[in-house]
């Protein structure tokens, strides 16, 4: 059994190596690659893809699994042999039936979609994406078929990203989430108004790109085995434990794009980081899901971020970094201010009480696109019309609307509610770090964000993808996915700030 591990371990390792390589294409396409390259890279990617996914379902793989997963009893469930067992094998199981053709084909279009999406949303012209999304709305409803039968078209989609997860779990996360999340609205807009304006100020963007990574560094993002670069849509990619990438953007006149989008990249990197050493090229050699990866990044980005306690360190380096845009800004009216809570057009700059809200249009209208109940071409008026509704504003450009995501363009139909069950697991971790490190945010005070990394980095980093989201959940939290706690740190955050 040893020797068959071992021959499987191999054969996953150059796997690994190949996507990974996969990955510094695309990160190269999002930062610095020309627009003129767009064909070749397309054809880049798409042949690497096939040759990967055709080395990760090959009879040699699958023949050291069938030999291999009927010992795993032998095993310790929780040893790291045990646990690759299981999710190689329930890779291959789902990789075997999508075949290497479609593998490709879908590369090579959303890699070109990606290019004219960024086209379509610098000119604020679906009509130039429209044929891209919809080539790729087709080929996902393909793509969910492969796994029929199913109770929901989005189900494998969704899996791709929550394993185990079904679509009418969601919708009931969802209905639980809808509620209070809107009566808390509305009890913040029946109160004065806070005071943000001295965010849209002028600041220069090398000054904010320097602060962000001063900020990141101090969080426990290693520079050693990271970067950090510009990109239209911020992203977090890695080519191993050892090397991984965030990038983030800059508007001079709103602060907060960069800084928070930078934080949140981190905490997603940091998860990336941390990952046990003793797993690396193998499928374990990641997050558990993209709910719990999200969860690093809201945590951090918002918990930590926005708490008044990251402001008594961070404020006064703020100050000196921009004098003249913070002259007589006081700690409590800046911590007022990043949580000023209004209905806003962009999601990636939406407060903590109406984020979820931009979840759950975008889940509906990816249903409904599965579905066939509506069209692309229709997405457009639909976006403006949900907004509406949801939300109380409307974009007045396409750009501020159904083009702001770069996540349809890559195919990612299915990710968007992660976000959502990260803003509730970060909460779950949040309180459970806090019973078990008392005073945690007086240490943020200090500047000192070690205690909450190796908290993080000993309870879920390490792991990887060694325990399904929800079963890590538990063990960490002794919890399944509960709303709860995420309901009274919003209530309780925005009761102190706005006096109800």
């Amino acid at each position: 059994m040893r020797k068959q591990l071992k021959q499987l371990r191999k054969a996953l390792n150059e796997v690994a190596d190949l996507n990974n390589a996969i990955a510094v294409l695309g990160w190269d396409q999002e930062t610095y690659m020309p627009g003129g390259a767009v064909a070749d890279r397309s054809c880049q990617l798409s042949t690497l893809s096939r040759v990967a996914h055709l080395k990760a379902t090959s009879s040699r793989i699958g023949k050291l699994l069938d030999f291999l997963e009927p010992k795993a009893d032998h095993l310790e469930p929780d040893s790291d042999d045990a646990r690759l067992l299981k999710v190689a094998g329930r890779n291959f199981r789902k990789m075997v039936k999508v075949p290497a053709a479609f593998v490709a084909e879908m590369t090579k279009t959303a890699s070109e979609a990606q290019h004219a999406w960024a086209e379509a949303r610098e000119r604020s012209d679906f009509p130039r994406f429209l044929p891209w999304l919809e080539r790729i709305v087709a080929m996902k409803r393909r793509y969910a078929e492969f796994f029929a039968p199913f109770d929901h078209i989005y189900d494998p989609l969704l899996d791709d990203y929550e394993p185990g997860l079904k679509t009418a779990d969601l919708k009931a996360v969802f209905d639980t989430l809808r509620g209070p999340q809107a009566d808390l609205v509305k009890k913040i807009a029946a109160r004065p108004q806070v005071d943000s304006s001295f965010l849209t100020k002028n600041y220069p963007k090398l000054a904010q790109l320097k602060f962000a990574e001063q900020v990141v560094g101090e969080l426990g993002f290693d520079w050693g085995h990271g970067r950090q670069d510009l990109s239209a849509h911020p992203f977090t990619t890695n080519f191993g434990i050892g090397d991984v990438r965030i990038t983030t953007r800059v508007m001079k006149d709103y602060l907060p794009c960069c800084l928070f989008g930078s934080i949140h990249e981190s905490g997603h990197a940091m998860y990336e980081q941390g990952v046990d050493w003793a797993l690396s090229r193998t499928p374990l050699a990641c997050g558990a899901s993209l709910g719990v990866h999200e969860s690093q990044s809201r945590l951090w980005e918002n918990l930590v971020g926005r708490s008044r306690e990251f402001w008594e360190h961070f404020l006064p380096k703020l100050q000196a970094a921009f004098p003249e845009q913070l002259a007589g800004i006081g700690l409590d009216e800046f911590h007022r201010g990043i949580n000023r809570v209004e209905p806003s057009l962009i999601r990636v700059e939406a407060d903590e009480a109406t984020y979820n809200l931009h979840i759950m249009l975008r889940f509906e209208l990816e249903l409904e696109l599965l579905e066939g109940k509506v069209e692309v071409k229709d997405l457009p008026e639909l976006w403006r019309e949900r907004m509406r509704n949801y939300l109380g504003v409307v974009p007045k450009t396409d750009a501020d609307g159904v083009l702001q995501d770069i996540h349809w363009s890559m195919g990612s139909i299915g990710y968007f509610p992660t976000y959502a069950l990260g803003n509730l697991i970060s909460a779950q971790l949040w309180e459970k770090v806090n019973q078990d490190i008392p005073g945690l945010p007086r240490q943020f005070a200090q500047g000192d964000f070690s205690g909450l990394l190796g908290w993080l980095r000993q309870n879920v980093h390490r792991h990887g993808a060694k325990f399904e989201p929800m079963e890590l959940l538990r063990q960490v939290t002794g919890s399944g996915l509960d709303a709860a706690p995420y309901l009274r740190y919003l209530e309780n955050k925005y009761a102190e700030i706005y006096g109800f």
